[in-house]
């Protein structure tokens, strides 16, 4: 009964933005940007009160964590389901955030793939060659300098099926890396490998949650073996975290 409820509820929060946003892109850029900012800055939180509400599901952010963050950095975090986006953007809600992701994010996702393309996130081509997806994050880091943005990536590459840290890939964040000049943030996230899957969505939000802290900050990487090491460390750092939230009682994970 509570799902059917909540359901509803979600459906009315996001359903009618949705639906603008759709209509607006191709007629007005400012109209869905507009749009876009207000899901963000409203309809995002009202979709975790609600599942607070009727799913006793839970968002932790831990606010104590982000007081070791610099003015300006970028974001190293595992991935677990297209919940990463709007939990990133509860958590640093402060902030104006951009990630970087594949193309298909991009058409066809209702609420995302707008906000993704009229935000002017990082786009990158799964087609084409590696120097096309290069100069598009190049791109994007002088982009999100001048704006003063906070770029997310994701160096898994994909969403984890169960839930553990994969490998790191270094391509992305060396030519982010370059392109901007920041410190760089290890960041660890749980619960959206239970609910990646739409059959299972519905089920796992019940008595759910979702965590999110800043692990720790690295200065600006200046040779390749700096970058290695700040990779291979946020990996390690990320998969302990996972370990210890997983080890707390079941009433408080």
């Amino acid at each position: 009964m509570f799902s059917i409820i909540a359901l509803l509820c979600l459906f009315s929060a996001v359903g009618p933005a949705t639906f603008l946003n759709i209509i607006a892109y191709p007629v007005s850029k400012p109209w869905c940007r507009a749009i876009s900012d207000y899901i963000v800055k409203v309809l995002a939180p009202r979709v975790f009160a609600i599942l607070h509400c009727y799913m006793d599901f839970h968002f932790f952010g831990y606010n104590e964590s982000k007081k070791i963050l610099p003015e300006q950095y970028i974001i190293l975090s595992n991935h677990q389901s297209l919940f990463d986006i709007p939990c990133y953007m509860k958590f640093l809600k402060e902030r104006e955030v951009r990630f970087v992701a594949k193309d298909n994010l991009s058409r066809h996702i209702p609420l995302v793939s707008e906000m993704l393309r009229v935000q002017q996130h990082c786009m990158v081509p799964r087609k084409g060659s590696p120097m096309q997806a290069m100069k598009v994050i190049e791109d994007f880091g002088r982009r999100v300098i001048k704006t003063g943005q906070i770029p997310i990536l994701f160096p898994e590459g994909t969403r984890t099926r169960d839930g553990n840290v994969g490998k790191f890939y270094s391509a992305g964040f060396r030519k982010l890396n370059e392109s901007t000049g920041l410190p760089v943030v290890a960041c660890a996230l749980d619960g959206g490998y239970q609910i990646r899957d739409l059959n299972r969505i519905m089920t796992n939000l019940k008595n759910g949650s979702y965590r999110v802290k800043v692990l720790k900050v690295f200065d600006s990487p200046k040779t390749k073996e700096d970058e290695v090491y700040i990779l291979e460390e946020s990996r390690r750092l990320i998969q302990k975290q996972l370990e210890k939230w997983r080890a707390l009682p079941s009433d408080v994970r």
